[in-house]
């Protein structure tokens, strides 16, 4: 794999682990509400879940370049339009709500590493994000190894971002500052997003 080839996905990887949502939460929650090892928890099994659907959705797309060509074209195309929807949702989203933690009960670790696991394998939106980004990268002759890279790359990228929102965001003077400034943080990550689906559509 060419080393631009996987800046491009970091970087994408990067904005969909940040972009807030029913993921962070999730980790928010057991952060805040229960303590940091909770949300520790919560994220490092959030990543499985999330490399789970990063390697599934590489073999299917893999399968679907072999056997046609012009439909995984469809595919990238439809991927490229998805990146671009996510980024005009961002850029028009008023924030904040994901940044509230609200409350959690007490549970175990392990409860809380249930949480983070099915939030990621139970939500149809991570799969059809990671169609999105890996049809512009899966080819006919991928070896094993890059799929790996690409897989692995996304899940270590959520389990970092998120690992840091429960050992940072616990403190409640960060999690306010990123409350007040939700709403940019969703305009440049959309920016971003649709930079990117321009830049797929006109290779």
């Amino acid at each position: 794999m060419e080393l631009t080839t996987w800046f491009s996905i970091v970087a994408i990887c990067c904005l969909g682990a940040i972009s807030p949502g029913p993921s962070l939460a999730v980790v928010l929650r057991h952060s805040v509400g229960n303590s940091r090892i909770h949300g520790v928890y919560t994220a490092v099994s959030h990543a499985l879940g999330v490399g789970i659907w990063a390697a599934l959705t590489i073999q299917g797309l893999a399968l679907v370049v072999a056997s046609s060509p012009q439909a995984f074209q469809l595919i990238t195309w439809g991927g490229a339009a998805y990146l671009g929807w996510l980024g005009i949702k961002a850029i028009t989203h008023r924030g904040g709500g994901a940044f509230d933690a609200g409350n959690a009960d007490r549970v175990s670790y392990w409860r809380a590493a249930l949480d983070g696991l099915m939030i990621s394998l139970l939500n149809p939106k991570l799969a059809i994000f990671f169609i999105a980004l890996f049809s512009q990268f899966v080819d006919q002759d991928m070896a094993l190894t890059s799929q790996l890279i690409m897989m692995s790359t996304a899940a270590v990228i959520d389990g970092a971002w998120y690992c840091l929102i429960a050992l940072l965001l616990s403190h409640s003077s960060v999690l306010a500052g990123l409350q007040r400034r939700a709403v940019l943080i969703d305009r440049i990550s959309g920016a971003v997003l649709l930079v990117l689906a321009v830049r797929v559509v006109t290779l």
